[in-house]
């Protein structure tokens, strides 16, 4: 599984970016995806989920970005976007793409992440 993570930059407080995570599956992979997401790491900080996406549809926020950020899936273009509003400073950090990957028979396996894509909220 690959993930591109793009759309990271620049953005004034109270303004908007979108995100997105280009998700790639081998072609007759055995195992399946429970949940794509969005995490997020600070400097200084620990690595926190920003939003993810589960297979069942739902979708799961931090209670720091809820209200304020929404997650989507494109399935024409295999990705899922971010889309970040009313951007605080403290949304500054660098945003990495999850998929957290369960095998046939539902046992965990270890995660995949995308490179990572700096957001910087200043003015």
């Amino acid at each position: 599984v690959q993930l591109q993570a793009s759309g990271g930059g620049l953005v004034q407080p109270g303004g908007s970016l979108r995100l997105s995570c280009a998700v790639s599956v081998p072609s007759g992979w055995a195992y399946r995806l429970k949940a794509v997401g969005w995490y997020r790491q600070a400097p200084g900080a620990q690595r926190e989920l920003v939003g993810a996406l589960n297979s069942d549809e739902s979708v799961d926020y931090s209670d720091s970005v809820k209200g304020r950020f929404g997650i989507s899936r494109d399935n024409a273009k295999s990705t899922l976007d971010l889309e970040m509003n009313n951007l605080k400073p403290e949304d500054t950090a660098v945003y990495f793409c999850n998929a957290k990957p369960v095998s046939p028979s539902e046992a965990g396996a270890a995660d995949f992440w995308g490179q990572g894509t700096q957001v910087t909220v200043s003015s």
